[in-house]
């Protein structure tokens, strides 16, 4: 097999987030068949060469928690001003109509402003699907992943209880447990990849405590240990979510789920806001991860998450962008300074740093997916990372700390190159495998589509 390779010449700062936080000036960045082999003074040829003079280079970020589809109802009037339950009902009313074209174009945009913004993983939690419909929206999402050359982690998320059972959702996008169940052992036997540098793998996830029963959670747990896939949901996102579960199983949220069997370290959680002493022991004792989610905790008043003593505890958290539609963004730089700037305005000078923020962004989302290829720069690992100018006026002052910029600082546009698998796939701060124009304008078409509710559109 012909070598793929890969140079980054001279690169003035490397930020490794290694075990021993190193930054590396003025090194070479050979990559082979997806893979950092070497990081240092060396001289290598190489099939493609990027002049590395004044970039700083990061490894690429990990996004822990999304909603791709919501990317069409971002930026609505008529629910920015409302908390979780309320934007849910309202929402789920216009989400009940997505379909495959909608999944394809709301994939593309979400994971390309991602690229565009230094992320080289993402992981989807998709649980809407219409039962009125055929659908193949993750066989779709993994389509989009492969042609934008994203490292992809999608859910086959679910729903089982409707708002006639007492739940959220209405019967339109509520399926049996069965049902579930085989189409989650489907795609995991049709997609999911557990080799080493793996490009593509799936999670079950049930959506929430409020949109499940109990019987699906427990044998969702079951399907995936069976074949040794990742479990998620949303958790303790709101006041609203823990009155639910009181009211329903007289137990809290994380007891709830202890209950149910949804503790360990194959398992993590969206949000983990409204968390008190004892249970943040419990989730350290089980090892059980929090995917942070700052700025839909802002958007949506849920609250702030306790980060900072997380951290201390040695709680695995990793960083997400949570749906656009509470958000109204799929950039996970900007999560970072939120998060960091947040967790000051909590804790002052006991919070975490801004460089503890990027290793959340980084290792701590390779820790909460279960890998041990990515999240760091070094021989051996994924060749995933992303680029940016040291000489822009923006970064100007930037340079004591380049571990922390991105935290302090911020960056707030597209970085200059993003690399998955030792491929370019952002290059001057554009997608290199579509076209953006042609995307967003197809894209633009499908909100409107999905926003008047059926209206006919001649495409």
């Amino acid at each position: 097999m012909n070598k793929k390779t890969l140079l980054i010449k001279n690169v003035r700062a490397v930020v490794t987030c290694d075990d021993r936080d190193r930054v590396l000036e003025n090194v070479n960045i050979y990559i082979e068949n997806g893979v950092i082999k070497g990081l240092d003074n060396e001289e290598y040829s190489a099939e493609n060469i990027i002049d590395g003079k004044n970039m700083i280079v990061y490894p690429g970020l990990i996004n822990t928690h999304h909603h791709l589809y919501q990317i069409f109802t971002r930026n609505l009037p008529e629910v920015q001003n409302m908390e979780l339950f309320p934007w849910l009902i309202y929402l789920y009313e216009i989400w009940k109509d997505i379909d495959d074209e909608m999944i394809r174009y709301s994939s593309y945009i979400g994971m390309g402003e991602l690229l565009k913004t230094g992320c080289t993983t993402c992981f989807d939690h998709h649980y809407v699907f219409p039962n009125h419909m055929e659908n193949h929206f993750i066989d779709t999402q993994f389509q989009v992943a492969e042609k934008l050359g994203m490292r992809f982690h999608a859910s086959r998320g679910s729903m089982s209880l409707s708002k006639k059972d007492g739940g959220l959702p209405p019967d339109s996008v509520v399926q049996s447990v069965d049902e579930i169940l085989e189409d989650s052992e489907k795609i995991i036997k049709k997609h999911h990849d557990s080799d080493k540098y793996s490009m593509k793998q799936v999670v079950l996830a049930p959506c929430s405590p409020f949109s499940v029963t109990d019987e699906l959670m427990r044998k969702t747990a079951v399907l995936a240990r069976k074949y040794g896939v990742r479990l998620h949901t949303h958790l303790a996102e709101t006041l609203d979510e823990e009155k639910f579960t009181l009211k329903k199983t007289g137990m809290r949220p994380l007891e709830y789920m202890e209950s149910l069997g949804w503790l360990g370290e194959d398992v993590w959680f969206a949000h983990g806001i409204h968390f008190n002493d004892e249970e943040l022991d419990k989730l350290k004792e089980t090892k059980t991860g929090i995917a942070h989610c700052p700025i839909s905790n802002m958007k949506l008043s849920s609250g702030i998450a306790r980060i900072s003593e997380m951290v201390e505890r040695n709680i695995a958290v990793g960083l997400g962008v949570d749906g656009s539609a509470s958000n109204d963004g799929s950039n996970l730089l900007e999560e970072i300074r939120v998060a960091f700037l947040l967790q000051r305005l909590k804790y002052s000078n006991k919070s975490i740093s801004g460089y503890d923020i990027l290793k959340l962004a980084t290792r701590g989302g390779a820790k909460i997916l279960g890998r041990n290829d990515i999240g760091s720069l070094e021989v051996g690992m994924a060749g995933d990372l992303f680029m940016i100018d040291s000489t822009n006026l923006e970064l100007v002052g930037g340079q004591f700390d380049y571990k922390s910029i991105l935290g302090t600082i911020g960056y707030k546009k597209n970085v200059d190159c993003t690399i998955v698998n030792g491929k370019i796939v952002v290059k001057d701060g554009k997608l290199v495998n579509i076209d953006e124009v042609e995307v967003s304008e197809k894209a633009n078409k499908l909100v409107e589509k999905l926003n008047t509710r059926g209206k006919e559109w001649n495409f």
